[in-house]
């Protein structure tokens, strides 16, 4: 049991990170989906077409999550410059995504609904990996001095 106490003091950051990371990914995954479905499915736009769109509102869900829950803790090293990694590894990320669900259609000519999904799903489990590490190594940075839980107190009271 000692073990377990010390493993999970040694990693608890890291496994609270993870936990983060994760609830951001999956409603952004989720998010991603209905509407890579919904431009697919529902307006009958092609598969790439509606990869993209879809991707773009997720990621822009999945930026504000991680900025402000996930990394929060890390050093924030400008917006611009920030927003401006998180979309370009982000469209990286979208070429796993694009090249999966381009190969299902054009080279194993799959064209039904169930198979390009399938096939999203495959590119989104392929871009997730590649984005939890480059945002760790790139974009939300280790902070350089620990950053406070809570603000200090100024000395004036508010209780009036």
């Amino acid at each position: 049991m000692d073990l377990v106490k010390r493993l999970y003091h040694r990693f608890a950051s890291l496994v609270h990170e993870l936990a983060k990371f994760g609830s951001i990914g999956a409603v952004a995954f989720v998010l991603d989906t209905a509407v890579y479905n919904l431009f697919l499915l529902g307006l009958d736009w092609g598969p790439l077409t509606s990869k993209v769109i879809a991707t773009t509102i997720s990621s822009t869900f999945a930026y504000v999550g991680n900025r402000y829950w996930t990394f929060r803790h890390r050093e924030q090293s400008g917006l611009g410059r920030e927003y401006f990694l998180f979309f370009l590894l982000n469209g990286i990320a979208l070429l796993f995504g694009l090249l999966v669900i381009g190969f299902a259609k054009y080279t194993l000519h799959l064209h039904d609904g169930l198979s390009l999904n399938i096939a999203n799903i495959l590119g989104v489990g392929l871009g997730t990996l590649f984005r939890y590490w480059s945002y760790k190594k790139w974009v939300f940075l280790e902070a350089t001095e620990p950053i406070p839980v809570e603000l200090p107190d100024s000395g004036i009271r508010q209780d009036r």
